[in-house]
């Protein structure tokens, strides 16, 4: 009977899953081989195991890591002025290099064995968040050798002379590092780099050699002006054979020093202002021994597996650090400024068009924070979620310009004017260098996330398609009969799921045990993610590899993950912190609008699947009712706008790690003049019902002479009214600076 089924039905159907599901290039399949899957695959499961997922508990801080925290990032915040380094030196000064060295915050990752503070992936993340809030250039900078670097990829793959010598370098900052991997005629497509070596014999150290003539242009690279080690990714060939009978050895990696005969480091790009160093760097017939490869000659070709290996953790960290610490320093000084300032003789941020904006920024900022903890938690277990990271990258770089814009709304002309009092300008100039490195967003979006998500966190089609592969065509029929019965029971059970909570609105779906009144969002968060999986499975043999090219479809998709990946870690910090009632309007503001996200973009694929039927289909399988689940109301955005306006626990825990600023500066004003207006509410309601609604000298006076308030009230209301002066006045300068950085062309040798 077995063989039977093989031949007229297993054989056949391999036969067509050959044809219909999307081809898988080399360098896409290491890239789904690196790392691995995680919460992600419970999502497209159809079922999520929540206790999976909570019963991780929260992330924390060893001893040694909170001290440092608490004393060297602390130190640093201090000594830095970010309008100097920005926009009057262009660089960071030498004291602040010399601080980063000696305190190891270029060996944050590297094991203490070799110097390094040994840190966890949650140490890293706090760090840069709050780095992040004070500086992006310094952020940047921290940020770069702890994540996609030679350090990570000399931990995970280099040879134990390497690491001895290169990761204590390293960690005290004796060698700066930087990583080549973009180039002008690749760029987000790596496998396309023309960056090429040919492995040669070369007198090296007076010796004949084994090595590699190298030649590259590489642009973008972070830090590269002033590293002393360049990574470097490059295609090798092998056409005289001297390896063996391949010529396209493929992508390798490799350590060089910057001092390298025929390595040439150009001028430093400024990108979007930003003082961090950025530039290009060429290689002309540059020697590279054979040990230079990252872990020797055994890794040849294996680069780009090592540099997927290496983003599957970093992605998740460093980006989004930076647009968590952005979306936390946005939510706390735009809440504090609108309720300082007044227009019409009352708060800003009593009306409600800027209520909207203001909950959307402290949702942001609550959602983002959860999901940041939530991935470096599972970072600290020892976990490379791929896809998870790819997530994270992309939208917390996109919630943080949703944030910077909604709060350079907010604070108009305050935030439009540069200067050292301006606390968001900079960080609204940086978004677009977020969302473009590290993959750009588009990319990530419509290719990355759903695309490597459907395949790889799929129970059965990632071994379908490898047994549809299979040069042994017996063997792989053998392979694929014994998935298809496992994978039709698991679409029968999908489809039953999804169809009935579909009509059900979620209603009879589980829920885990301890959750009180957040139940009712995990029932929905089971509901989508039984949808989700349908949809999937639907998507894949209607469509097969076609599905690959309807990059739409496949982003909206994408972002049905993402939202529930963002929307689950929302849920599990909220438990981990207690279930605070306070904390209910951010999560209630946050749930609705994922939700309500998630609608938007299944109705948008329903519509349109390019085999309409199917779409219909899909609709009124598991949404007939259509959008069933309402972004927050106004009272539930008022109600999540209050809490960063004024001074509470919530808003404390909301903005955790926000550098607040040194006595002095824009940030620290604002939050003096804030807890200060806080402070007289009960003088100025004295005075309004006197009929007195301005703040200053003259009202004040008048109520003095009225009898409305006392001296001693008086003086504090005086010292209020000074704090908010101060707090809404904008630099101005004599006149704009004269000087500026030396420009060349970047193709050009200087």
């Amino acid at each position: 009977m077995s063989s039977l089924r093989q031949k007229w039905i297993t054989a056949p159907l391999l036969n067509w899953i050959k044809k219909v599901l999307p081809p898988i290039s080399d360098t896409e399949r290491e890239a789904m081989e690196a790392g691995e899957v995680w919460w992600d695959a419970q999502l497209l499961s159809g079922k999520p195991d929540w206790d999976q997922l909570l019963d991780m508990g929260p992330p924390e801080l060893t001893e040694a890591e909170q001290a440092f925290v608490d004393g060297p990032v602390e130190e640093l915040c201090q000594m830095v002025d970010d309008w100097k380094i920005s926009y009057e030196d262009h660089d960071i000064s030498p004291e602040i290099w010399e601080f980063l060295k000696k305190n190891r915050f270029f060996g944050i990752i590297i094991p203490e064995e070799f110097g390094g503070l040994g840190f966890s992936p949650t140490a890293h993340a706090q760090i840069v968040t709050k780095i992040s809030t004070r500086s992006t250039s310094v952020g940047v900078t921290v940020m770069v050798p702890n994540s996609l670097g030679p350090g990570e990829l000399l931990m995970a793959h280099g040879t134990d002379e390497q690491k001895k010598h290169y990761l204590p370098r390293l960690a005290d900052g004796r060698d700066i590092p930087c990583f080549g991997l973009t180039s002008p005629e690749a760029g987000s497509d790596a496998a396309a780099m023309v960056d090429s070596g040919v492995v040669c014999y070369q007198e090296y150290n007076g010796e004949k050699t084994l090595g590699m003539r190298v030649n590259w242009h590489k642009r973008y690279i972070t830090l590269g002006p002033v590293a002393t080690v360049l990574g470097l990714a490059f295609k090798l060939y092998d056409p005289d054979h001297i390896l063996g009978d391949t010529e396209e050895l493929g992508i390798t990696v490799a350590l060089v020093p910057t001092d390298t005969p025929g390595v040439t480091i150009g001028q430093r790009h400024i990108p979007a202002m930003q003082a961090f160093m950025n530039g290009p760097n060429w290689g002309k017939d540059v020697f590279i021994p054979m040990d230079w490869i990252i872990g020797g000659q055994e890794n040849i070709g294996r680069g780009w597996h090592m540099l997927m290996s290496a983003l599957a953790a970093g992605r998740g960290i460093s980006l989004p650090s930076l647009s968590t610490g952005g979306a936390k320093l946005a939510a706390r000084t735009t809440g504090a400024y609108s309720h300082i300032r007044e227009q019409f003789g009352i708060p800003i941020g009593k009306f409600e068009g800027v209520q909207r904006r203001l909950a959307e920024i402290a949702a942001i900022a609550y959602v983002l924070d959860s999901a940041h903890k939530t991935t470096t938690r599972a970072l600290d277990k020892g976990l490379k979620p791929a896809v998870v990271s790819a997530i994270m990258k992309a939208h917390a770089t996109f919630g943080l310009r949703q944030a910077v814009n909604d709060a350079m709304d907010i604070h108009a002309g305050k935030a439009i004017i540069d200067g050292p009092l301006n606390y968001l300008g900079n960080v609204y100039r940086a978004v677009p260098v977020a969302i473009t490195v590290e993959g750009a967003n588009i990319l990530t979006r419509s290719l990355m996330i759903f695309g490597q998500g459907a395949i790889r966190c799929h129970p059965y089609l990632l071994q379908e398609m490898e047994a549809a592969t299979n040069p042994d065509k017996d063997e792989g029929v053998k392979e694929l009969d014994a998935l298809l019965p496992k994978h039709a029971l698991f679409q029968l059970k999908t489809f039953c799921r999804a169809v009935f909570h579909g009509w059900t609105g979620g209603l009879f779906a589980s829920s885990p045990r301890g959750v009180g009144e957040a139940a009712k969002y995990y029932r929905q968060m089971n509901r989508y993610s039984a949808v989700l999986t349908l949809v999937t499975e639907i998507s894949l043999l209607s469509l097969g590899g076609e599905l690959k090219r309807k990059e739409m479809i496949s982003a909206r998709l994408g972002d049905v993950l993402s939202e529930l990946y963002l929307m689950s870690s929302t849920l599990k910090r909220f438990k981990d912190d207690g279930s605070p009632q306070q904390d209910r309007p951010l999560l209630e503001f946050a749930m609705r609008a994922g939700f309500h996200n998630i609608e938007v973009s299944l109705i948008e694929v329903f519509h349109n699947f390019p085999i309409r039927f199917i779409g219909e289909l899909m609709q009124f399988l598991t949404m007939p009712w259509g959008h069933s689940i309402r972004a927050a109301s106004d009272r539930q955005a008022r109600a999540c706008a209050n809490l960063i306006m004024v001074p509470s626990e919530t808003r404390d825990r909301l903005t955790k790690g926000v550098f607040p600023g040194n006595p002095g500066d824009g940030v620290d004003i604002v939050e003096q003049a804030f807890l200060s207006s806080h402070g007289t509410e009960a003088i100025r309601e004295k005075m309004k019902k006197g009929g007195l609604r301005a703040l200053n000298d003259n009202a004040i006076d008048q109520a003095l002479s009225d009898n409305l308030i006392s001296e001693e009230e008086a003086e504090k209301i005086r010292k209020t009214s000074e704090l908010v002066n101060k707090a809404i006045q904008v630099d101005h300068f004599e006149s704009l600076p004269t000087t500026s950085p030396e420009r060349g062309s970047e193709d050009t040798l200087q």
